[in-house]
């Protein structure tokens, strides 16, 4: 019996490297590498057939080709001749529709234990976590994570709004002087809506009420303080949560049983815009040693994390940013649910 599986979408790089550590090994990746560089683009999107969006590295060079339909049908169809089962584990790509995800025909498909572990986490936040249940939400734009919020409001009894996003319900919602921040006219117009909705169904909303700013974005700028009294001024961005902020975050993610986290606090990108990022971080791995259920859903937040070598200090960190974050949005995965439909 042969089995097809799927983990992720590997270059030449990735594919030929773990290969290199035994002879055997050594003479593999040496084959697969001259077989893929000695093929032109054009020969290698003819084998192919190419599938719907799929994209390959040639020498270097991206290039993405929308296939006929006739051209996917047959290219899903060579798929499905590699083996006798199909084992899907790239939860990182089961919001995507593509082919390697949807488009395998065999009789037996199942869930690889990293997809498993994914889902079962997600599932019991969801549907039966422990509670408190806190929702940390970063990230920049409202208007790009307003599903995720509606959606969460439903589940959560508390949430923490940072990252740039805050400064638009702080302006739109208290009037806060936010000077250069990040503001999103979309998401300003929805955000008080939001906020209602938390009110009406007993979800307790945080926001900052202090700021790390800056003269510009960039890792040398010169810093200031601020808060939502003072507002910040003209020619100055707020980049990070303030100490105060930090302090009443870490309070309420103590205070929590079940904590999912996804987007950072700040700029963490830059050392002096990092702070509230790893404060976060500290509060969610001291939650966990107490423990609570703590998730990272991927994304920026889970670098945050993996740059600071802390992954084994919480429950879960996803690996996947947008299958995550639709999956939080309430949305049906593509990958997941085509493991369960009859070939």
């Amino acid at each position: 019996m042969n089995m097809t599986t799927y983990y992720n979408t590997p270059k030449i790089a990735e594919i030929t490297s773990d290969c290199e550590t035994t002879p055997t090994g050594r003479s593999i990746a040496s084959r697969i590498h001259k077989r893929w560089t000695s093929r032109s683009t054009s020969n290698l999107i003819a084998s192919n057939n190419v599938s719907d969006g799929v994209t390959e590295d040639v020498s270097s060079r991206l290039e993405s080709t929308k296939a006929a339909k006739e051209d996917v049908e047959k290219f899903r169809a060579s798929l499905s001749t590699l083996g006798d089962v199909y084992v899907n584990d790239a939860f990182g790509t089961a919001h995507r529709a593509h082919s390697s995800m949807v488009g395998i025909n065999l009789p037996i498909r199942a869930a690889g234990f990293l997809m498993k572990k994914e889902l079962e986490f997600f599932a019991k936040a969801l549907e039966s976590p422990e509670r408190p249940f806190l929702a940390i939400l970063g990230g920049a734009k409202v208007s790009d994570k307003i599903q995720l919020i509606e959606n969460l409001l439903d589940k959560v009894n508390a949430a923490i709004i940072c990252g740039g996003m805050a400064f638009t319900f702080l302006k739109a919602c208290q009037g806060v002087e936010i000077g250069g921040s990040l503001f999103d006219k979309d998401g300003a117009a929805i955000a008080q809506s939001l906020l209602d909705k938390a009110k009406a169904k007993g979800v307790q909303i945080y926001l900052p009420v202090d700021f790390t700013t800056a003269d510009k974005f960039a890792p040398d700028a010169a810093t200031a303080y601020a808060t939502t009294e003072t507002g910040i001024p003209e020619g100055w961005m707020g980049l990070d949560c303030g100490v105060k902020s930090n302090e009443e975050f870490a309070k309420v993610v103590a205070g929590s049983k079940t904590i999912l986290w996804n987007g950072p606090a700040g700029v963490f990108e830059f050392e002096k815009f990092a702070v509230g990022t790893n404060s976060l971080l500290e509060a969610c791995a001291n939650a966990t040693k107490a423990g609570a259920i703590t998730i990272v859903g991927g994304g920026d937040t889970a670098t945050a994390v993996a740059n600071a070598g802390r992954e084994d200090e919480f429950s879960h960190v996803s690996t996947g940013g947008g299958a995550s974050l639709e999956l939080l949005e309430g949305k049906e995965l593509p990958g997941v649910s085509y493991l369960s439909t009859k070939a």
